[in-house]
C-alpha cells in the first residue's frame, strides 16, 4: 500500500525492548518529534524505559506493558485501544507487537517486514538484506532512523552498502547533528543522591563507572580485571571506582569491590536502580563498560567511555559519538568478517588489562 502522504496526529511509537537500543532509537524518536511537533505521540514499552526516557520530550504518554505470554498482545493492546491513534511505528522485529497494533485497531501501521508479520502490518519496509539473503552488517541507529523517515513519509536516506574498513565502526547514514539523547530528571537526581549517601560516597568527590555485566555472559569481561583497573583509576587518577549493575547482578559487581583494594563501591547493594543510573552516568568522569545498555545511557549524557567488545560485532551498534574508545578482543580480524562467527578468537578474555588502561588514559588526556 501507498504511503498517505497526510502525516498523522496521534502517533504509537513501539519501542526496542532493551535498554541500549531504546537510547540508539532516540536519533529517531526526535526526527519525528522535530517534523511533527504538534503531534501527540504515545508510547508503547516496557517498564523503566518510561524512567529512561522521562526527562525529554519525544513521548507524551508511555503505555507499559510487562511479557505475559501468549495474551501479551491482547493485554498491550486493550491499554493503547482507548488513545485512538491512527497511527503505529513499530521499531520492534516481532509477530506480536504488530499483532497488538492491529488488535488496538490502529489503522496505519509501519515496520520493517520480518518474523512473519507482514499482514499484520499496511506498510512494510525492506530489512536491510545482502545479496545472498543474510542480514546486512547495519547500525541499530541507522536501522531505527531509516524506520522513521518511512514513518514520515520522506525519502528514506539508503542504509550504506560502503566498503567495511573499520573493525570497530560502521559508516552511519545518520544526519551530521544526530546524536544519542537522554536528560535528567529531578527524580533521577535524587535517587543517584540516595545511592551515593547510603554507600557512604561524598557527591562532591569524583567518580568511574565500572558496567562489569551484560544480558550474555560471554561478553562479561573478567572480574579481577575490572577490581585491577578500579585500583589503577584510584590510584593514578584519584576516581573511586563505583561497580554499576542489576540486582541480578550484584554478587558479580560485590566480587569486584571486594577483590580491588582501593574501596570500591558496589552499588546494587545501595538503593540502586536504572533511575539513579542515569544521573550516575552524567555525574562520572569515565565510563568502562562491556556492551550493554548503560554504554549507550552514558553516551547520551555526554560521558567518555571505554567499551569492550568480545564476540558480538561492535558495529551493529556503533553510535555518533566522539567520546568513546572501542577495545576489540581481537582488532587484527579482516573487516570482512565479523566477530560474532568467530567466538573463540573474539572472546572477551583476549582483552588484556593492559589495553584497557591505555584506552581509558586516553581519554582521560583527551577530555580532562
Amino acid at each position: 500500500m501507498p504511503l498517505d502522504p497526510v502525516q498523522p496526529t496521534r502517533i504509537l511509537i513501539v519501542l526496542p525492548s532493551w535498554v541500549g537500543d531504546a537510547v540508539m532509537a532516540t536519533p529517531a524518536l526526535r526526527h519525528i518529534r522535530a517534523r511533527l511537533p504538534g503531534a501527540f505521540i504515545g508510547a508503547l514499552a516496557r517498564p523503566g524505559l518510561d524512567t529512561l526516557l522521562a526527562g525529554s520530550d519525544f513521548i507524551d504518554e508511555f503505555h507499559t506493558q510487562r511479557p505475559s505470554g501468549v495474551m501479551t498482545p491482547k493485554h498491550a493492546a486493550a491499554k493503547v485501544r482507548g488513545r485512538k491513534y491512527d497511527a503505529a511505528l513499530l521499531l520492534t522485529n516481532s509477530f506480536s507487537t504488530a499483532l497488538t497494533t492491529r488488535l488496538a485497531f490502529i489503522p496505519r501501521r509501519t515496520g520493517y517486514d520480518r518474523d512473519g508479520r507482514g499482514f499484520l502490518l499496511t506498510h512494510r519496509i525492506t530489512p536491510p538484506r545482502n545479496p545472498d539473503g543474510s542480514w546486512r552488517l547495519t547500525p541499530a541507529v541507522d536501522y531505527y532512523f531509516h524506520a522513521a523517515q518511512h514513518f514520515l513519509v520522506e525519502p528514506p536516506t539508503p542504509f550504506s552498502t560502503e566498503p567495511l574498513t573499520d573493525p570497530a565502526r560502521a559508516p552511519l547514514i545518520l544526519p551530521e547533528n544526530a546524536k544519542l539523547e537522554l536528560a535528567c530528571t529531578d527524580a533521577d537526581h535524587a535517587r543517584a543522591d540516595a545511592t551515593l549517601s547510603s554507600a557512604g560516597v561524598d557527591p562532591d568527590q569524583p567518580f568511574a563507572l565500572l558496567n562489569p555485566g551484560g544480558n550474555n555472559p560471554a561478553k562479561r569481561w573478567p572480574a579481577d580485571r575490572f577490581a585491577a583497573l578500579a585500583d589503577h583509576l584510584s590510584k593514578t587518577r584519584k576516581l573511586r571506582a563505583l561497580i554499576n549493575g542489576s540486582p541480578a547482578e550484584a554478587d558479580l559487581c560485590r566480587s569486584i569491590a571486594e577483590q580491588a583494594t582501593t574501596n570500591a563501591v558496589a552499588l546494587p547493594d545501595h538503593d540502586h536502580s536504572l533511575q539513579g543510573v542515569k544521573s550516575l552516568c552524567a555525574r562520572a568522569t569515565i565510563m568502562i563498560t562491556n556492551d550493554t545498555g548503560p554504554r549507550h545511557i552514558a553516551a547520551a549524557l555526554g560521558t567518555p567511555v571505554v567499551s569492550l567488545f568480545g564476540p558480538t560485532d561492535a558495529r551493529w551498534t556503533t553510535i555518533p559519538f566522539d567520546r568513546e574508545a572501542i577495545v576489540l578482543a581481537d582488532p587484527t580480524l579482516p573487516p570482512d568478517q565479523s566477530a560474532n562467527d568467530h567466538p573463540d578468537r573474539c572472546a572477551v578474555n583476549n582483552i588484556t588489562l593492559a589495553r584497557v588502561i591505555d584506552a581509558a588514559e586516553s581519554l582521560l588526556n583527551s577530555w580532562f
